[in-house]
């Protein structure tokens, strides 16, 4: 049973970790090559990352629920357990830094509309930008915890 829910948990971390690593590919060229209007059309008014809300969300739910399961599922099991509990405090750090650091931006972006570039747009799109990073890095240490809990928790069984 351990082993099932392990490769489940994992599944469900990696896959909330992609859109997220999504985010830090794309950034350098959104950063740095793009002109502002560019950035904003593509953020803001074509629906580029409305996907990464509707799946991204649930996914990022399931990975908190899934890692604390497998935590409680790992109690008597030591490091795995600790692995895990890391994994879902990394997980749950990672959507409290989105909603206070990326979602701010977000309802701002909101409020935008097509035409001149707002005067705050450099400000809100680096606080947009750095949250998604700094989200993906929390996301990536948790997987890693997770992946370790899962591995730990295997060591000595067999197939």
């Amino acid at each position: 049973m351990i082993r099932t829910l392990s490769s489940v948990v994992l599944t469900i971390t990696a896959l909330s970790l992609g859109p997220s690593f999504a985010h830090v590919l794309e950034a350098p060229p959104r950063l740095t090559v793009w002109p502002p209007e560019l950035w904003r059309d593509a953020t803001v008014f074509h629906g580029q990352f409305q996907l990464f809300a509707i799946i991204g969300g649930p996914l990022d739910i399931a990975a908190i629920l899934g890692t604390a399961l497998l935590a409680y599922a790992l109690r008597h099991e030591r490091p795995g357990f600790r692995y895990a509990l890391a994994g879902c405090l990394l997980f749950a750090l990672a959507l409290g830094v989105w909603f206070a650091w990326v979602a701010p931006a977000n309802r701002i972006l909101a409020t935008w509309s097509p035409g001149p570039i707002p005067e705050d747009f450099h400000a809100v799109r680096m606080r947009w930008e750095t949250g998604h990073m700094a989200v993906a890095s929390l996301k990536l240490l948790g997987f890693l915890a997770t992946a370790l809990a899962t591995t730990s928790a295997h060591k000595g069984t067999s197939p």
